[in-house]
């Protein structure tokens, strides 16, 4: 897979719908022990680890992204893989 920039740009999508998601949970999981819920230790320790996982994969999408858009960006011939085979030069 040759990077380009549809790509990078999917990869920061994926980034920042992470980010939104988890941190969004992570505040909800925050209020709910904040405010006495009684669940087992279990739920909370798994909880926290699923959102510690899917934050760091998340700043792994984006440093990749950011980075096949920067190479990208860079370098010409990469941009013009975005284009359909058929799709001319000018537009």
């Amino acid at each position: 897979m040759s990077p380009n920039r549809r790509t990078g740009w999917f990869l920061v999508a994926v980034a920042v719908w992470n980010f939104v998601i988890w941190l969004t949970f992570a505040k909800n999981l925050y209020q709910a022990h904040a405010g006495g819920e009684d669940r087992p230790t279990g739920y909370w320790v798994a909880h926290t680890v699923l959102i510690v996982v899917d934050l760091a994969l998340g700043v792994a999408f984006a440093v990749l992204g950011a980075r096949m858009l920067a190479a990208a960006r860079k370098s010409p011939d990469l941009a013009a893989t975005d284009r359909p085979s058929g799709a001319s030069q000018e537009q």
